[in-house]
């Protein structure tokens, strides 16, 4: 098959909108408490599905078991060279970075979950810092450190192996966070990669090649000088790859040509299903409900 390539652009519709790849075929409640520290991490492969770049913490005794345009924010640091696959194909990755939680001068706050499930709690200290500027924050952008979380959060990948994952989110999302993700633990739902944009160099696009969720990124709607909702701390994708930003019968990343189509799979997101319950019951909104065009990995506390 043939694929006719023009601009490459990472998660957007209303909230995020660009040109894309030809395809032939077709809440907030408060939370968020203490600081705490970081752990290693160490890399798995899913030997089940495109694009696969796994990533996330192995969590102690496991066994094996989106897409749309985005503008550069001034004065971020030159992304990361990842090359996103051109088909979808299993890929092996290299060793994660390490996640930093910060110093480890206070521990961090675990909520208790069901079977198994961790969520924990930091603020951002001068170790997040360091990793997060000026990627994913920079002095000007619409939110303080003070007011972001990073959390570590119990996933399972498409091979069912348990990952410990991060996020970054605003504070009154934290709660949200821990009942969606609760929810999807519960529902075995896959998540391949959940690591920080810092990591893919605050580079959207480049996350998204790797099939990654994430949730700030200090950054503008493509196009424009508005800020995204990424920006704030109050959006999020979900397997970008997918879910795809589709627009027109077309969508910017090669290996998420297939999911065009939105018949059930592993990790696509239907509406009724677990992922869109689990939103709904907190009060986000689904970017796969926009109508023209759809962007089927975006949730939000505004719905744009």
């Amino acid at each position: 098959m043939l694929l006719a390539v023009t601009a490459v652009a990472g998660c957007g519709g209303t909230d995020d909108a660009a040109p894309s790849v030809v395809a032939s075929p077709a809440a907030p409640t408060t939370a968020g408490d203490p600081v705490g520290s970081g752990t290693t991490v160490a890399t798995t492969v899913s030997p089940t599905s495109p694009t696969a770049i796994l990533p996330s913490t192995v969590l102690a005794g496991s066994a094996p078991a989106s897409a749309g345009p985005t503008t550069a924010m001034p004065a971020a640091t030159t992304p990361s060279t990842a090359t996103a696959p051109t088909s979808p194909a299993d890929v092996t990755t290299t060793s994660t970075p390490a996640a930093s939680g910060g110093t480890g001068t206070e521990p961090p706050t675990v909520r208790p979950g069901p079977d198994a499930f961790r969520f924990e709690i930091h603020r951002i200290d001068d170790a997040m810092r360091a990793r997060m500027e000026p990627t994913s924050w920079r002095p000007g952008c619409p939110v303080g450190l003070e007011d972001l979380r990073y959390l570590r959060i119990s996933h399972r990948d498409f091979s069912g192996q348990e990952h410990l994952g991060e996020l970054v989110v605003h504070r009154d999302a934290v709660d949200a966070m821990f009942d969606v993700f609760a929810a999807l633990w519960v529902a075995r739902y896959p998540i391949r990669s959940m690591r920080l944009v810092d990591d893919f160099g605050g580079d959207d696009n480049t996350s998204i090649a790797a099939d990654n969720t994430s949730a700030f990124n200090c950054r503008f709607v493509a196009g424009t000088t508005r800020w995204s909702n990424h920006a704030t701390g109050r959006a999020i994708d979900i397997n970008p790859i997918e879910n795809p930003w589709v627009e027109n019968g077309r969508t910017d990343h090669p290996a998420s040509v297939p999911f065009i189509d939105r018949r059930p799979a592993p990790g696509v997101i239907i509406e009724g299903d677990a992922v869109t319950r689990a939103f709904d019951a907190v009060g986000w909104g689904w970017g796969g409900r926009w109508g023209e065009p759809l962007d089927y990995q975006h949730f939000s506390a505004t719905g744009s």
